[in-house]
Parts: structure tokens; sequence; C-alpha cells
């Protein structure tokens, strides 16, 4: 056999050869296109698996409920407020102030409240405590309570004597000006003096309503000159 002949089937076999390597590389190159493909696919997939695997959220805690204790404090204090037009409309005073953010009260001991009406007549409020709503706009006293409503004259020029209310407990509704009480009051209107177990006041109509054992002491008035 000659030598051509002999070589033959070597070459075959290195014609083979490269045609596998070709076919191998038209291959990976249709492959590599859909690589991004199936990386996007696996990626979705692991994130739904995380989802589906991954401990609900714990419940939103429960909104904290408002402490009953005092929030904040004032010792040896003085408010002052004014009204739009820089008059000034009440002065509070007092040993020691104490805010309840669960009900929004004002507790203030030694009280000493001044109002003061757009006509700048004065009442004077104290007690061994009082307590107060959010916008001022009733106040309770509590123990040797006493409102004091200085003498003035109306529009008229009519004198309207002191009016002076006494008592362990006194309610006041500071916009509807009445004040009201459910145990004994003491009324002391100019020299005259009024008790009972129970009372009413209201300022628009100056009427004051005594209930239960009602006693008065009437001094007569001195005749003009």
């Amino acid at each position: 056999m000659s030598a051509a002949t002999r070589w033959w089937p070597r070459q075959a076999m290195d014609l083979d050869w490269r045609r596998m390597l070709d076919n191998a590389s038209r291959v990976w190159e249709r492959t590599a296109i859909y690589i991004p493909v199936l990386l996007m696919g696996l990626l979705a997939l692991g994130t739904y698996w995380l989802v589906r695997n991954t401990p609900t959220s714990l419940v939103p805690e429960a909104r904290r409920a408002v402490s009953a204790e005092p929030d904040y404090y004032m010792r040896k204090f003085g408010i002052k407020t004014f009204d739009e037009a820089g008059q000034l409309k009440s002065d509070v005073s007092g040993a020691e102030l104490r805010h309840y953010p669960d009900t929004d009260t004002l507790e203030i001991d030694r009280a000493v409240i001044r109002s003061y009406s757009l006509e700048g007549r004065l009442t004077t409020s104290t007690g061994d405590k009082a307590l107060s709503n959010g916008d001022g706009s009733e106040v309770q006293l509590i123990g040797n309570a006493l409102v004091v409503r200085e003498a003035f004259k109306d529009v008229d020029g009519k004198e309207i004597p002191r009016l002076q209310f006494r008592g362990e407990f006194l309610h006041i509704y500071v916009n509807e000006e009445r004040v009201k009480s459910h145990l004994p009051v003491v009324v002391n209107r100019g020299s005259d003096q009024f008790e009972g177990d129970t009372f009413a006041f209201t300022n628009l109509d100056r009427v004051a309503d005594l209930q239960g054992r009602v006693k008065s002491i009437l001094v007569p008035r001195k005749a003009a000159p």
C-alpha cells in the first residue's frame, strides 16, 4: 500500500473532528442566546420561592393606650391669656399644675383664676384644687371653693353689688356664665346672705336658685339722705 493510501484515513478523521467542533460551536452560540432568558427565569422562580417561604409580617402593634399619669406639670406657675384685641381675658396661677392626657384634664393645686369680661369686670375663683377641661370652658373648684364677682355699674349706670359664692364644691361653666353645686353653698350679694343645700346661678338673667333648707339674711337698705 502506498504512503498516500495509508494517510487518507487519518486525514478523514481530522476532517470529522473539525466538523464536530464546528457543530458544537454552533450549538453553543445558539444556546448562549437563551442564557439571559434562562437566568431571568431562575431568578423569578427564586423570588417566588422566597415570597412563599418568608414568614408573614407581624401584625402592627396596637396603638399604645393613653396613660392616666400626668404627661407634664408646672410648679408655682402663672398663665395669662389675651383676646384678639390684646385685652387680658384670664390669669391662672397655683402651686402646681398637672395635665392628664387620657382625659385632657388640668388639675391645679391652690388654684387662683381671675377672669375678665369684655367690659373689664373681674371675677376671681379660688379653691384647694381646680379641675379644668382642655379648652377651659368648664372648671370645678374642690375644697374651700370661692367665686367672687366684684361690684360694677351696668349700662344704665345702676350699681350692681358684689356677688360671692362659697362652698366645698362649685362647677363653673365659663362660656355660659353659669355656676352650680350639688353641695351646700352660701351666697352673699352685697350685705345680704343666702344659704341652700344645692345651688345654681345664671349670670345672664342674674337669678340664683337655692334648693333644700334655704336660709337668708336680708339687711335693710339705708334710706337715701
